[in-house]
């Protein structure tokens, strides 16, 4: 049974998420710094550093939220960044950021389901995806979508949560995780739910060797993983084959 934000809701997933993060929106940001001390941000830089091998120069953000994986992409200098959601509400947040930041020539923001994606076959150089593939209703056809876009040889750079294996910070932080991370995010965003289904995804997830595997059945080759912060997160590069 996949696991969804509102057990209540007659809504599949895909609906469920998007509403969710339509109430989460402004108060998203503030929330994922703060319950992560800030170390989602030296997640991504790392993640970006790796991509920086591949000097990609067309990059889709697949579940890009409020376009902070999109934003630090732009350290490459690319030529165009897409990033794509299937949350209004987190994209116009990402609006405000990119221009804010004057970023409005190099990152466009479309509204559009990662599982169905609306450009034809190898349009980018790479893909990249922060905290999303977890979400998607269907992981391998959102998995093998991300494939179709790639150019040939195209990378696709993921980073996830994972669960950490090794005491005594692994009963430490299940039990910050756990309780109070949603008591936290619950009195924040006003979602009694949302911060719920965050540990509940995570522990669903099937990362580490597990989604590799995944990757592999869904045509990536030379599948690696590099884990973060005692494997509270886990960084996947995986790249399109040959034809």
């Amino acid at each position: 049974m996949a696991v969804v934000p509102y057990t209540n809701s007659g809504d599949t997933k895909k609906e469920q998420v998007a509403g969710m993060f339509n109430k989460i929106s402004k108060k998203y940001d503030f929330l994922n710094h703060l319950l992560s001390l800030n170390i989602d941000k030296l997640w991504r830089k790392k993640a970006i550093r790796i991509l920086s091998g591949f000097n990609p120069t067309r990059i889709i953000d697949i579940a890009t939220g409020t376009a902070d994986f999109a934003i630090a992409a732009c350290k490459l200098n690319p030529e165009q960044i897409t990033g794509v959601d299937i949350s209004q509400g987190m994209l116009d947040i990402g609006r405000q950021k990119v221009k804010k930041k004057n970023l409005e020539g190099v990152i466009e923001l479309v509204l559009a389901d990662s599982e169905d994606l609306p450009f034809g076959n190898s349009c980018f150089d790479a893909a990249i995806c922060s905290f999303g593939v977890r979400n998607f209703e269907t992981l391998e056809k959102g998995l093998k979508e991300a494939y179709r876009v790639l150019n040939e040889n195209g990378v696709f750079v993921i980073l996830e949560f994972s669960k950490p294996g090794k005491a005594p910070f692994k009963q430490v932080y299940n039990f910050y995780f756990k309780k109070i991370l949603p008591a936290i995010g619950r009195a924040v965003s006003k979602d009694s739910s949302a911060y719920s289904y965050l540990p509940d995804s995570v522990d669903a997830f099937p990362s580490g060797i597990g989604f590799i595997d995944i990757l592999k059945k869904a045509g990536f080759v030379e599948n690696r993983m590099v884990p973060l912060t005692f494997g509270i997160a886990t960084i996947y590069i995986c790249k399109k084959s040959k034809t």
